[in-house]
C-alpha cells in the first residue's frame, strides 16, 4: 500500500517514511500543500497524512479541494495544536480522523490500520496503454496477454510513468520518486533501470512504449491510454 505524507518539517517527514517503510509501506512525501495536492490529484494512494501548517496551501485547503475534486483517499490530519477548533476544522474539510504532535510512531500506525480496515469498497485501478497492462492492487503486469516478471525497483519505475502517460517523468522526478530524497543526480542507475525495462516491456513488439526525452528525462506513450476502474 502507498501513503503519502504531506509535511514541511524534513526531520519528521523522514520519521514517518522510514517507521513506515519499516511496517512495509511504500511511501511519497511532499513539502508544501500546493505540490501534495497535485500528488494526490494525480496518483492513487491508500491513505494521506497531512500536517495542517504547509506553506503554498495549508492542509485544511488542501484537503477541502480533494474532496471537491472527488478524491475520497483516506485522510489523517496532523495538527501541533489539540484544540477543538483545528479538530473541527479538519474534519469539516473532509479529513478522517487528526492526530496531535508530537505523537507516538505506533498510534499513528493503528489509526493507519484502522483507517485502512474501514474502507469497504475497494477500488482497483488497473492502468493500460496499447497492449501494455498493470495492476496495482495485484502487482500484475501484461503485454499483449502475456505475464512479465519485474523486481521492485522495475515495477515502481514502470507503475510512475504509466500514471503521467504522455508526460514527461525527469531524472530528478524518478530519482526521488524510486530512490528517495538523497538521490544523486549523475548517477547512471536510472538509465539502467529504463534499459531493464525496454528489454522486458518493448523487446520484440514493433510498437514501443518507453521514449527518451534527451536531456530532460523518459516517457510512456501510446495513441492508446486508457485508465480501467474496477469496482
Amino acid at each position: 500500500m502507498t501513503i503519502l505524507v504531506v509535511e514541511d518539517e524534513i526531520k519528521i517527514s523522514r520519521f514517518i517514511k522510514k517507521g513506515l517503510e519499516m511496517e512495509h509501506y511504500t511511501v511519497e512525501i511532499a513539502y508544501d500543500g500546493q505540490d501534495g495536492y497535485e500528488m494526490a490529484e494525480l496518483n492513487s494512494y491508500d491513505l494521506i497524512i497531512l500536517d495542517i501548517m504547509l506553506p503554498k496551501m495549508s492542509g485544511i485547503e488542501m484537503c477541502r479541494k480533494l474532496r471537491l475534486a472527488k478524491v475520497d483517499t483516506p485522510v489523517i490530519m496532523l495538527t501541533a495544536r489539540d484544540t477543538i477548533e483545528d479538530r473541527v476544522k479538519g474534519l469539516d474539510a473532509g479529513a478522517d480522523d487528526y492526530l496531535t504532535k508530537p505523537f507516538a510512531f505506533g498510534e499513528l500506525v493503528a489509526r493507519i490500520r484502522a483507517l485502512l480496515r474501514r474502507e469497504k469498497t475497494v477500488k482497483t485501478t488497473e492502468l493500460q496503454i496499447d497492449d501494455l497492462k498493470l495492476n496495482p492492487a495485484t502487482h500484475e503486469v501484461y503485454r499483449n496477454n502475456k505475464e512479465i516478471q519485474l523486481s521492485s525497483k522495475e515495477y515502481r519505475l514502470l507503475d510512475y510513468m504509466m500514471r503521467r502517460p504522455g508526460y514527461v517523468c525527469t531524472r530528478t522526478m524518478i530519482g526521488e520518486h524510486i530512490w528517495g530524497y538523497n538521490f544523486k543526480d549523475d548517477s547512471n542507475v536510472i538509465d539502467v533501470y529504463i534499459s531493464y525495462l525496454r528489454k522486458k516491456i518493448d523487446q520484440g513488439f514493433r510498437n514501443k512504449l518507453i521514449h527518451t526525452i534527451r536531456d530532460v528525462g523518459y516517457k510512456i506513450k501510446d495513441k492508446t491510454v486508457k485508465k480501467v476502474v474496477k469496482k
